[in-house]
């Protein structure tokens, strides 16, 4: 079971944020105090273990707070089968690294990405670049929900 937004843990500090795809996962970087987030790489090692080995390259470069995972839906609001394998790698990321995961709906991150990347002038070179991108997109939407969040309960 994907828990809803709503069980989301508050989480402060660095985060980094995560596009998952079977192919490809997208990394971004955020933190919860500028409320900013940015692209950093998309990772394309298919073991898991390779998969891996290069978030804990993240996590020793960028010492996160927890961690944002995407949840693809369906336009109709249902459950997508690669959300039960993002459910999976999320549960894999608390186990190895002992850190909290939020999920954030990941549904259009990829167009929006590519909007955005249009708009400022540019264009994805590599599938990778938009997948880091998407990543962005979903960890800036925790950013801001977070902030909402906490406005509406300083009221």
């Amino acid at each position: 079971m994907i828990p809803a937004p709503a069980e989301n843990p508050a989480l402060s500090g660095t985060l980094i944020g995560f596009d998952f795809g079977e192919r490809r996962l997208g990394v971004a970087v955020g933190e919860t105090a500028t409320r900013l987030a940015h692209p950093v790489t998309a990772i394309a090692e298919e073991s898991t273990d390779a998969r891996f080995a290069a978030i804990e390259r993240l996590v020793a470069e960028w010492h996160p707070a927890g961690f944002v995972v995407g949840l693809p839906r369906h336009a109709d609001g249902g459950e997508h089968e690669v959300a039960r394998l993002a459910g999976k790698f999320a549960r894999r990321l608390n186990a190895r690294f002992g850190l909290p995961v939020a999920f954030v709906d990941e549904t259009l991150t990829s167009a929006e990405a590519g909007a955005r990347l249009r708009e400022a002038g540019g264009r994805a070179r590599t599938k990778g670049d938009l997948d880091a991108h998407a990543a962005a997109v979903i960890l800036q939407s925790y950013l801001d929900q977070a902030a909402a969040q906490r406005a509406a309960n300083t009221r």
